[in-house]
């Protein structure tokens, strides 16, 4: 049975039509080395300014309320322009639009870390948004077209996989480090070494652009699913300020989804297609872009959330604080490369994902547990080693399939949608959840007086509130996983190992 994008299976080496093994094989791996390193700053970047955000606001002067835009700009820049920043990798050209990414990701740092305003720091963030839109996908179809040969594929799927998952671990514990022994500003400061040292590597390394057909840009889809995008997690974000039965709450939230409804409409009468929906009808890409959105939204949850427990109730300092989640990036680290090398190609993805979801929702129904006298070594550690096998298995299974068998023309908007996933996923989590435990803590606290003690039992209430839906998440992605993705190894039968035919 074959796919509306995929052909007759092949044999175990499988290849991506039309892809070019671009580089010698000595170099691929150096290569892998670059491309992950600005995978590194793009992921990190979403939560490298979360622990240095009490020192910007004290130094900036901006109020609790304003906070939250320095996160949440750069999310709707990111989220919002992916799809049209692959298409422009595609149009243009992807190590043109690596470069480009890197440089301008770099500048629009450079003017966050000189920031004299907060208004100067939100639309630094913002341009740093629109760069890592333009870097990501273009970061992941070089990737995609690198390494075609499997058991390579396999090895470089599960290091970008561990890159991508611990980036955000990374960021929070460099943001400490940074914060406490330097300045808040070095959390921007530093992505100037990262891109200069990956834009090094890029010259160097990646391989000339050849002249490949050049797609044109879908201009009306561009606008209406970065309209869309912008509407939908502009809404999330203003519910935690203003509430969900808010007027502009509702406005923003239908204004998205009617947007992204003309948006899927019009993919399916454009020449050019910004993404052609039959990317997504495969069932196994299908179920990679559902995974990589679930686990978006819970990594989001538990970063933020135990930050703000460990921060604010056990006194951690940011130093402390990300030192606390090396485990889970050890774990995770080390999970993803047996999962890649070893039982993705054996398994295929069907046991794999669930296993890992089920894993992560252990985690967080530990979380639950927790106290405002609780031990980092008999309730966190636990925790955290459980979501790192969990998402060990998750994100590098997901990002490899989400993009596998796709004809090389249309890797960056395939690449794009991963990405996109997993920032939308993150984002609109986020402001759920942070609603949720804010109602939480509320309800905790009515009728209580407000004494130190009761005020943080009720944020650990909060907390547990928010820790108990990301559960119940993972559970839903478990029960989707089992439904969608097909039995058997990726290689060898399998749709994940299908050739891709013309569109």
């Amino acid at each position: 049975m074959e796919d509306a994008v995929t052909g007759p299976a092949p044999g175990p080496d499988v290849r991506m039509a039309g892809a070019r093994t671009s580089a010698a094989p000595g170099r691929q791996w150096w290569t892998l080395g670059v491309i992950s390193l600005a995978q590194l700053m793009v992921v990190l970047d979403a939560t490298i300014m979360n622990i240095a955000m009490p020192s910007a606001q004290k130094d900036l002067g901006f109020s609790s309320g304003d906070r939250q835009w320095i996160v949440t700009t750069y999310a709707l820049a990111f989220g919002g322009l992916l799809l049209l920043g692959g298409r422009l990798g595609d149009r243009f050209g992807r190590k043109s639009a690596f470069l480009i990414g890197l440089v301008g990701f770099a500048a629009a740092s450079a003017v966050g870390g000189a920031a004299t305003s907060f208004t100067m720091l939100v639309i630094a963030r913002a341009l740093q948004g629109m760069f890592a839109a333009l870097l990501a996908p273009s970061a992941l179809s070089l990737l995609t077209t690198t390494f075609t040969e499997s058991r390579q594929r396999a090895r470089a799927f599960g290091v970008f996989g561990a890159v991508g998952g611990a980036g955000s671990a990374v960021g929070l514990l460099l943001g400490g480090v940074l914060t406490e022994q330097l300045s808040w500003r070095w959390t921007l400061y530093v992505n100037l070494i990262i891109a200069g040292v990956a834009v090094l590597g890029a010259v160097l390394l990646l391989p000339r652009p050849q002249d490949n057909a050049r797609p044109a840009l879908d201009l009306p889809g561009t606008a209406l699913v970065v309209g869309g995008l912008f509407a939908l997690v502009d809404g999330c974000a203003n519910a935690e300020p203003h509430g969900w039965a808010s007027p502009m709450t509702w406005g923003l939230l239908v204004t998205g989804a009617v947007l992204l409804a003309c948006f899927t409409w019009w993919q399916t009468r454009a020449v050019s297609p910004l993404l052609p929906l039959r990317v997504l009808t495969d069932r196994t890409r299908a179920a990679s872009f559902l995974s990589i959105l679930i686990a978006g939204a819970g990594m989001f949850a538990i970063f933020l959330f135990l930050t703000y427990y460990l921060q604010q109730i056990r006194h951690y300092s940011p130093v402390d604080n990300g030192l606390a989640f090396i485990p889970l990036i050890a774990v995770l680290v080390v999970t993803s490369q047996i999962t890649t090398t070893v039982l993705l190609p054996r398994f295929g993805p069907k046991p794999l994902v669930p296993a890992g979801m089920m894993l992560a929702a252990a985690g967080m129904a530990l979380l639950t547990r927790l106290g405002v006298d609780s031990g980092y070594l008999s309730h966190v550690l636990p925790s955290l080693l459980l979501m790192g096998i969990g998402m060990g298995l998750v994100l590098p299974t997901s990002v490899s399939l989400a993009t596998f068998g796709v004809e090389e023309r249309f890797a960056g908007a395939a690449a794009a949608t991963a990405n996109t996933t997993q920032q939308i996923g993150g984002s609109i989590g986020t402001a759920v959840l942070n609603t949720l435990a804010a109602a939480a803590t509320s309800a905790f606290a009515a009728g209580r007086q407000a004494t130190p003690a009761t005020l943080a039992a009720a944020a650990v209430h909060g907390y547990a509130a928010a820790f108990w839906c990301t559960a119940c998440l993972f559970v839903v992605g478990a029960v989707m996983a089992v439904s969608l993705y097909r039995p058997g190894p990726v290689t060898g039968q399998g749709s994940a190992a299908r050739q891709p035919v013309h569109i």
